[in-house]
C-alpha cells in the first residue's frame, strides 16, 4: 500500500517535474548528473522559499526605511523646537540674571543711603536733645535772673521810700546810682539770655524740621527698598523652585546636594556676604533679615549652578539621533543604559563636569569611557568608533569625548548611554528629562 503511494505520488512529480540530466563534458570524458523529480522538487521549493524571503526582507528594509525617514523628521522638528525653547529660556535666563545684579546694585546703593541718613538722623537727634537741654538751662537762668530782677526792683523801691523819707540825701543817692548801675547790669544780661534763648529756640526748631524731613524721605526710601525687596524675592522664588524640583525629580535630595557643594566651597567674603549694621545690642531689623534671605537665596542659586555642572542633566548626543532603545528589560536582562542610534562619528559629549577612569576597550562595550562625577555618579559612553580622551583627564560639561561607532556587542552604529549612581544602573532619562524642563 505504501508503495502504491509513493509510486502515485512519483508519477505525478515525473508529470510535473520529468527527469532531467545535466551533462558535464571534459577533454577526456563525459559524466551526466540525474536530476529526479524529488531533488528538482527541493530545489524549486528552496528556490521560491528564497524569493519570498528576499520580498519579505525587502518590505521590511524599506517600511523601516521610510519610518525612520518620518521618525527622523520628527525628531529634527522635535530638536528645533526645542533648540529654540532652550535658547529663549537661556535668553530668559540672562535677563533675570541682569536683573538680579542690578538689583543688588541697587539695593546695595539703598542700604547705604539708609544707613548714611540714620547717621545723620541719629546725629540730628542728639543734637536736638543738647538744644533741648541747653533751653531748659537757659529758662533756669532766665526764671532766676528775673526773680532777682524783681527782688531787686523791690529793693530799689523800698530804698526810694527811705531817700524821700531820710535826711542824708549824699549816702543815699550814692547807693541809689550804684543800684540802678546793677539793675541797669542785669538788665543787660537780661535781655542778652532772652536773645540767645530766642536763637536756640530757632536753632532748635530748625532741627525739628529738618529731622521731619530726613524722617519722610526715609520713610519714602524705605517703600521704595520694600518694593525693591518684593521684586527680588519674587526673583528668587521664581529662580530657586524649578532648581528644586529639577534635582527632586532626578531622585537626588536638593539639601544634602547643597550641603555637599558648601563643603568644596567653604570660603567666605566677597557681594554674597550677610549684610550686617551696627544695631547697638539690638535684634537686626526687617530690611537686614529681608536682604540677609535674598543674599542666601542667591548663593542656594549659586550653588545650584555649581551643582547642575557636576550632575549628567546634559545630552550626550547633540547632533540628529534616533532612541532605539530606553533603560528596563530587553530579552530577559536589564539593558543598563539608552541607545542613541546615528551615523558613524557622530560627536560624543561629556554631560557633565568629572574626571575620566577608563579609556578602551571593555567586553561588550567595545571601545568605552567611564567618567566619575561628583555626589557618587558615573557615566557610561559605549560602541565607541573612536575615543578623544585619556584616563584621569578632567573634562567638563559638553567636551567632545569621543565618536558615535558600532564596536563590541552592537547591531548597528549607536550610543549606549549609562548612569550609575552607588555603582546601581538609573534610567538615564530622568536626568535629561529634569535638566530639559529646567535648561
Amino acid at each position: 500500500m505504501r508503495s502504491r503511494l509513493l509510486q502515485k505520488v512519483h508519477a505525478a512529480l515525473e508529470r510535473r517535474f520529468p527527469e532531467k540530466r545535466l551533462f558535464l563534458r571534459s577533454d577526456t570524458e563525459t559524466r551526466f548528473i540525474r536530476l529526479k523529480p524529488e531533488t528538482q522538487l527541493v530545489i524549486w521549493t528552496g528556490g521560491t522559499l528564497l524569493v519570498a524571503w528576499t520580498i519579505i526582507a525587502t518590505a521590511i528594509l524599506l517600511m523601516d526605511s521610510i519610518g525612520s525617514g518620518n521618525f527622523r523628521a520628527q525628531a529634527q522638528r522635535d530638536q528645533y523646537i526645542y533648540e529654540q525653547r532652550l535658547n529663549a529660556l537661556s535668553s530668559e535666563r540672562d535677563i533675570r540674571a541682569e536683573e538680579a545684579v542690578a538689583a543688588q546694585e541697587r539695593f546695595t546703593k539703598a542700604l547705604q543711603q539708609i544707613s548714611l541718613m540714620q547717621s545723620e538722623l541719629l546725629a540730628s537727634e542728639d543734637r536736638r536733645r543738647e538744644l533741648e537741654t541747653g533751653i531748659e538751662v537757659i529758662q533756669a537762668t532766665l526764671r532766676r535772673t528775673m526773680n532777682e530782677r524783681e527782688g531787686i526792683k523791690e529793693d530799689l523801691a523800698a530804698l526810694r521810700d527811705r531817700i524821700e523819707g531820710n535826711a542824708d540825701g549824699g549816702a543815699i543817692a550814692f547807693a541809689s546810682s550804684e543800684m540802678t548801675g546793677t539793675v541797669d547790669m542785669l538788665t543787660e544780661a537780661l535781655a542778652q539770655t532772652a536773645a540767645e534763648r530766642d536763637q536756640i529756640k530757632t536753632d532748635a526748631q530748625s532741627a525739628i524740621d529738618q529731622a521731619a524731613e530726613m524722617q519722610l524721605e526715609l520713610r519714602l526710601l524705605q517703600e521704595r527698598n520694600d518694593e525693591i525687596f518684593r521684586q527680588l524675592e519674587e526673583a528668587m522664588l521664581v529662580s530657586v523652585e524649578p532648581l528644586d524640583k529639577m534635582f527632586k525629580a532626578a531622585g537626588m535630595d536638593p539639601e544634602q546636594i547643597l550641603d555637599q557643594v558648601r563643603r568644596g566651597y567653604s570660603g567666605t567674603g566677597g557681594p554674597l556676604m550677610p549684610i550686617q549694621f551696627s544695631t547697638r545690642g539690638a535684634e537686626p531689623d526687617a530690611d537686614a533679615l529681608r536682604a540677609n534671605n535674598i543674599l542666601g537665596n542667591l548663593d542656594r542659586i549659586n550653588l545650584y549652578r555649581i551643582a547642575a555642572e557636576r550632575a549628567p542633566f546634559a545630552m550626550p548626543v547633540k547632533s540628529n539621533y534616533r532612541l532605539t532603545s530606553g533603560f528596563g528589560t530587553r530579552w530577559g536582562r536589564l539593558h543598563a543604559g539608552t541607545d542613541f542610534a546615528g551615523p558613524v562619528g557622530t560627536p560624543i559629549y561629556s554631560t557633565a563636569d568629572g574626571v575620566v577612569t577608563h579609556a578602551g576597550w571593555s567586553s561588550g562595550y567595545g571601545r568605552l569611557v567611564k567618567i566619575q562625577h561628583e555626589f557618587g555618579i558615573e557615566t557610561r559612553y559605549g560602541h565607541l568608533n573612536a575615543i578623544r580622551v585619556n584616563v584621569g583627564q578632567r573634562v567638563s560639561r559638553g567636551d567632545r569625548i569621543g565618536d558615535m561607532g558600532n564596536s563590541g556587542r552592537s547591531t548597528g552604529p549607536h550610543l549606549h548611554y549609562e548612569v550609575r549612581v552607588g555603582g546601581k544602573a538609573v534610567n538615564p532619562m530622568i536626568y535629561i528629562r529634569a535638566g530639559q524642563d529646567v535648561f
